[in-house]
């Protein structure tokens, strides 16, 4: 994959996904080449993403009471929501 940038990989990942839907009849001749560069591309973004998400981690981890919490960010489930006083689980029928 010569594409290094999210951009470019992400822009590879779009052309080849156009290609494939707007195909009356799949090129089969071309399929092996779509999924051998959309694969690497795909390999772009993830490194992308992963590195970015333990950047973000870092960065955040001396901030706020999640600090503490050693969960990925991904996987934290959000704190429970409360009602206000005028609001009310109720269904309205």
């Amino acid at each position: 994959m010569t594409s290094k940038t999210f951009k470019e990989a992400y822009d590879v990942l779009q052309q080849h996904a156009q290609t494939l839907r707007s195909q009356q009849e799949p090129n089969i001749d071309d399929l092996l080449t779509i999924v051998t560069e959309s694969v690497g591309a795909y390999k772009v973004c993830q490194e992308r993403i992963d590195a970015v998400e333990k950047a973000l981690e870092k960065a955040l981890s001396d901030t706020g009471p999640a600090a503490k919490d050693n969960t990925p960010m991904a996987n934290r489930t959000p704190p429970p929501q409360t009602l206000m006083p005028d609001e009310s689980d109720d269904i309205p029928f």
